[in-house]
């Protein structure tokens, strides 16, 4: 890297500019929302993080309506299906396919374009990663592992449970029960293996949730069918995620992709050499920061939104704890009696701040969005309470529930539920 002289921001300046990046600076539109809409948080943030908790919502819905506000969730199931499985109910071919399933952050939808640069990843797969044997056999090796790629040839989109019960009728199955998260099925493990190495993709999703799994030249479109050398797709994906942050730490930049090792650091150096990332300073710090030579630096931030705990914004802990002073934890992987702020947990973005921190759960049984605990952060407002409720009371609606109802859990409950009782 050279020796150019850092950019030099306060920390409210970094915060704003972390805010923009990912589309959360400004008021949200009124009006209907619409495909082209979608499409542009979609070219914001590169990817929707993937998790199967439902207690609000499936969490890639999230960040669209913290960016958007109200949308129809059958704008993503169109951009999440396509080939035969869309075909089939009324869809769009591949070439229209607007969002794939890959493993980029975690398990998350990106968009086609960039399936090949994570080719080098599914290369690991199947090159480098341990999988189990089956009967004796390394997996990939295993005689069922071919069974199930030509079964998803003739028949795809299919999904594991129907790969499963496809063999039993023909009495080929290894295990004569369908499988769980700690039991899986032959067929579960093999199909996971294809999906994992790249040898099928999902095609979608079933009211179950399941992937439905078909072959990717029926799924994606053929300018995403090649692949990149990993330094080349490295450096792209450094930048991807350099951009949707707009600012970082080296770390901060890299977790974006999850890229590692001597390859991801070249490619920052390279995109230091290149201009494209600015080297920067944020004041009361002494951490090597860098901003995207692209990053809007808006003067004032003035919107507001709930935002989902695999939201990017707040995935990086330690990058939230440096911008905003949040120390976030969510209590899922928590066991319960050691859970400090709940279950599903959200921060509340105020103009420039988190402010409030809540724990939401939708209780489709009673038609509520349940506010079990409300706690206030040192940049509490004395507009939160409203805000909040506000947002709260939008969320409810978008979610199709009648109302909010705040339990007595939090600091910040009393004050909420009067706010959220002013309809």
């Amino acid at each position: 890297m050279g020796s150019v002289q850092p950019i030099s921001l306060s920390l409210d300046q970094a915060r704003r500019v972390a805010i923009a990046a990912q589309g959360l600076h400004r008021p949200r539109a009124d009006g209907p929302r619409t495909m082209r809409h979608v499409q542009a948080v979609i070219d914001r943030l590169g990817l929707f993080q993937i998790d199967s908790v439902n207690v609000l919502a499936r969490a890639h819905l999230l960040p669209l309506f913290s960016r958007l506000g109200p949308y129809d969730t059958g704008l993503l199931d169109r951009a999440t299906a396509s080939g035969r499985y869309a075909l089939r109910s009324g869809g769009r071919a591949a070439e229209d396919r607007r969002l794939v399933e890959s493993w980029a952050h975690v398990a998350a939808y990106v968009p086609p374009r960039a399936w090949p640069l994570l080719a080098f990843r599914r290369r690991w797969f199947a090159q480098e990663y341990d999988w189990r044997e089956l009967d004796g056999v390394r997996l990939p090796d295993a005689p069922q592992v071919q069974e199930v790629r030509s079964l998803v040839a003739a028949e795809g989109p299919l999904s594991a449970s129907q790969i499963h019960d496809r063999f039993v009728s023909e009495g080929r199955s290894v295990r004569h029960k369908r499988g769980t998260w700690w039991d899986r099925s032959t067929e579960k493990r093999v199909v996971e293996h294809l999906f994992f190495t790249g040898e099928v993709v999902s095609a979608g999703r079933n009211a179950q949730f399941e992937r439905l799994y078909d072959l990717p030249q029926r799924v994606l479109p053929p300018s995403a069918l090649g692949e990149l050398p990993e330094a080349e797709a490295k450096k792209a994906l450094l930048e991807l995620g350099a951009r949707a942050h707009g600012i970082g730490t080296a770390r901060d930049l890299k977790d974006y992709y999850r890229l590692k090792g001597p390859v991801a650091d070249q490619a920052l150096a390279d995109l230091v050499d290149d201009g494209v990332l600015l080297p920067a300073t944020v004041r009361g710090g002494s951490e090597q920061w860098f901003l995207h030579r692209d990053a809007a630096r808006p003067r004032r931030a003035a919107g507001q939104a709930l935002l989902a705990p695999f939201d990017p914004l707040v995935w990086e802990r330690k990058r939230l704890e440096r911008l905003f002073g949040m120390r976030y934890r969510i209590g899922i992987y928590t066991p319960a009696a050691q859970r400090v702020d709940g279950y599903y947990v959200l921060p509340f973005l105020e103009d420039s701040q988190l402010t409030a921190r809540v724990d939401l759960k939708a209780d489709r049984a009673a038609g509520l969005l349940r506010v079990q605990s409300a706690h206030a952060e040192a940049s509490l407002t004395e507009n939160t309470p409203a805000r909040l409720a506000a947002e709260l009371r939008e969320m409810a609606r978008w979610l199709g529930l009648d109302g909010v109802t705040v339990e007595a859990k939090g600091a910040l409950s009393p004050a909420l539920r009067a706010a959220t009782s002013i309809s």
